[in-house]
């Protein structure tokens, strides 16, 4: 149809834009289902102009949540020498609107963090000067080290103590030690108590879109 279908998250058509509207549908679903928890939405993009791998976030009244939202871009770039931080942008920007990055970063509570990942069609910097040309390869590295950034950044929060597994205690606090260390590097100790989520609130009215 020739649309580009990450402008209309806000109102999708399901005759003009069905799998847009179906995956709407079940995001929101997930969301109001109290047996589920919805903390990662990524959205995966060719940049046709500029180098590395990227994200786009939100900004956000909340400073607390702003500054949880850099932690997971932030573990990236730690694991991916690929991924720039400092490519990395926190905007509003009107014309990203319809995205589903801004949509669902204003739908969704402050437990859920929604970022555009951004990769180049071309090529990757390395040592501030050595230009690498990305290959199928390459992709799939940066894919596996977005993996390990999810392992980095639960281990961070300690969320593997709602896993089905038992956990040893010892687990456990590794996994504690290494949260408070990396807050207190931040300067931050108030930031290792991960906020609980809020009460579940619905949005039935965005499920249906005219």
């Amino acid at each position: 149809m020739g649309y580009d279908l990450n402008r209309h998250w806000a109102d999708p058509s399901p005759w003009a834009h069905p799998t847009l509207h179906g995956v709407k549908q079940l995001i929101v679903a997930m969301y109001n289902n109290p047996r589920h928890t919805l903390e990662f939405y990524i959205d995966i993009h060719a940049h046709s102009t500029m180098m590395n791998g990227f994200m786009y976030g939100n900004i956000f009244e909340d400073e607390g949540r702003f500054q949880r939202q850099a932690i997971f871009p932030k573990l990236l770039c730690q694991n991916a020498e690929d991924f720039s931080f400092s490519s990395t942008s926190f905007n509003q920007d009107a014309v990203k609107a319809g995205t589903g990055r801004r949509f669902l970063g204003g739908l969704l509570d402050d437990t859920s963090y929604c970022y555009t990942l951004e990769v180049s069609f071309y090529s990757y910097i390395v040592g501030g000067t050595s230009t690498v040309p990305y290959t199928e390869e390459a992709y799939m590295k940066l894919g596996r080290n977005v993996a390990r950034t999810f392992f980095d950044y639960y281990r961070l929060n300690s969320i593997p103590e709602r896993s089905l597994a038992p956990i040893t205690s010892t687990w456990k606090d590794k996994a504690s030690s290494y949260r408070y260390a990396y807050y207190r590097s931040q300067g931050d100790v108030s930031g290792a108590n991960k906020p609980e989520k809020r009460s579940q609130r619905t949005f039935k009215e965005h499920t249906h879109s005219s």
